[in-house]
Order: structure tokens, then C-alpha cells, then sequence
């Protein structure tokens, strides 16, 4: 018989502040009970990224130390993109990813969560050969700490690349043997893209095409959202849990899951920390039905 881990010890948590000190998000975290968090080490809106000086871990390592909080998980600037074909772009979209990994390597950060990239006015395959030039290029560095790099999963909007099975396994495939990499799904975002996780059956039939075309050995965390948009809308809208298009069902069953059941998950819902409580309770109370 399977042994589960009992519900109040899951990773469950959500992408909290790190205003005034990255330690200040795992404080924000404990607050709202998580035993996981989701942070930006850096503005996540600029280009030039915050240089973390030795006070500042050992303050997060402190901090660490009297929180019961792991699996920690950084999120990169939305403004990189490792599949640009404009050169300039891609060059500071590089230098600001490096620098992200550092950050990481230096507060010991499990996971960086980063969108895989746009192809703009270039081709998805030019992207996807561009993401995995980028990332072989940081193989070196990548090497210096435990941090993983786990691609999200995207929703499709505009030219983004990673909305698709297909292309996560193109990237994980060409990277595994080289860096340490995996996938991070986003519910609202695989939703948007097509991919139905309404109910148990629907779950059951999109992880079985995650397995075959990606492999299940690659997934690594999830981020827990309902939908404001219909499946397929190729829109990224987060709802709260239960008030979107998505629907409870789906992180009932979510929490049920041989293996879902024990990945670490980041809500990324609105409203902040009055709903977060709220729905990491939930959550956990799904654990146990």
C-alpha cells in the first residue's frame, strides 16, 4: 500500500513578497502557512537585477533556519526571453538569467521557474533552438549549485513557445543530459492552452499525454490557478480557486493524485494573502477526503 504524506506536511504555499529582503517572503509565507514559497529574488520588471550581498543570506538563511518552509521556488523577470531572434534582446535576456541563477545558487533556491521564450517575428522551431543555445551556454554555471531550472508551461498567448507538450519535450529532451531541467505546470495555463483538467477522467487522459510525450519523471512542481478563460482560449487569466472555469473538481482530484499529491504547488491566485490562507486550508482539506 502507497504511503502518503499526511496533508498538513505537503508542500503547498504560494508566491509571496520579498519587499524589503528576499527573507521577508518565507516570513509572509509562515504567516500564511505554507511550507512552500514562490519569490522574485530581484524586480522582476527590469533588466538590471539586485545584487544579494552577504548580510542579506545569512538573514535568509536565518530566517530559513525557524520557518518550516522548503522546496523554495524563484520565478524570473518576466522580461527575459531566451528565444529572442533580436539579438540585443536576447543578449541582455541572457546576462539577466545568469544573474538570476546566481541569486539562486547563493540563497540555496530549489527551483528557477522561467517562461521558455517568444519567437516573435521568427519561427516556434528558431525559438526552441534558441532557448536550448541559451541554455547549454550556462552548463558551466549550472553545475555550481542544486538549483533545477523548470520550464513553465505556457498558455499560448501571443508567440509564446512552451504551450504545448510537444515543446516542453523538445527542450527537456535536448537539455536533460547537459543541465539540471524539468517542467513546472501552471493548471491555468495548460487549461488556456487545450488541455482539459476539469474532472478525473480529463486529468487522468492530459497526464497521460504529459507521460508519453514529455515523461512524468520530468514534472517537478506545479502552480495552482483556476481560469478566468475557457480551455483553449490560449489566455492567461488567474481566478481563485473554484471561481473560474476550471472549477474545484479538478484540485480535489489534484490533491488525491499518486503523484501530483506530493509535488509542491504555488498559488498564484488573486488577492493576496487573505485568500491564500484560505486556500491552502482547502487544499489540504482536499488531501484528506
Amino acid at each position: 500500500m502507497t504511503k502518503h504524506t499526511p496533508a498538513d506536511q505537503l508542500l503547498i504555499g504560494a508566491h509571496t513578497s520579498a519587499s524589503g529582503g528576499v527573507h521577508n517572503a518565507l516570513l509572509e509565507g509562515q504567516e500564511i502557512g505554507a511550507t512552500t514559497i514562490q519569490l522574485f529574488t530581484s524586480n522582476q520588471k527590469r533588466w538590471e537585477g539586485k545584487e544579494i550581498n552577504q548580510d542579506e543570506v545569512k538573514r535568509w538563511q536565518d530566517t530559513l533556519e525557524n520557518v518550516d518552509i522548503t522546496k523554495i521556488m524563484s520565478h524570473d523577470s518576466y522580461l527575459i526571453n531566451l528565444g529572442s531572434p533580436n539579438e540585443d534582446a536576447l543578449i541582455k535576456s541572457q546576462k539577466a538569467f545568469k544573474e538570476e541563477l546566481r541569486r539562486c545558487q547563493m540563497l540555496g533556491i530549489s527551483y528557477l521557474n522561467f517562461h521558455p521564450g517568444a519567437a516573435l517575428e521568427s519561427s516556434e522551431e528558431r525559438c526552441l533552438d534558441q532557448i536550448v543555445a541559451s541554455l547549454e551556454a550556462m552548463e558551466e554555471l549550472a553545475a555550481k549549485g542544486t538549483t533545477r531550472l523548470l520550464i513553465e508551461a505556457t498558455a499560448g498567448q501571443g508567440s509564446s513557445v512552451g504551450h504545448r507538450f510537444e515543446h516542453l519535450h523538445y527542450l527537456v529532451s535536448r537539455l536533460h543530459n547537459k543541465i539540471p531541467i524539468g517542467v513546472c505546470i501552471d493548471t491555468c495555463h495548460i487549461f488556456a492552452a487545450g488541455y482539459d483538467i476539469r474532472t478525473k477522467d480529463a486529468w487522468d487522459d492530459t497526464l497521460k499525454k504529459f507521460d508519453e510525450i514529455v515523461g512524468l519523471k520530468h514534472l517537478y512542481a506545479l502552480h495552482v490557478n483556476d481560469s478566468l478563460k475557457p480551455l483553449g482560449s490560449k489566455k492567461d487569466r488567474h481566478a481563485a480557486l473554484g471561481k473560474g472555469e476550471i472549477g474545484l473538481e479538478c484540485f480535489s482530484y489534484m490533491m488525491k493524485h499518486p503523484i501530483l499529491r506530493e509535488l509542491p504547488k504555488y498559488l498564484e491566485t488573486p488577492d493576496g494573502p487573505p485568500l491564500w490562507v484560505k486556500e491552502i486550508a482547502l487544499l489540504r482539506e482536499f488531501a484528506t477526503q
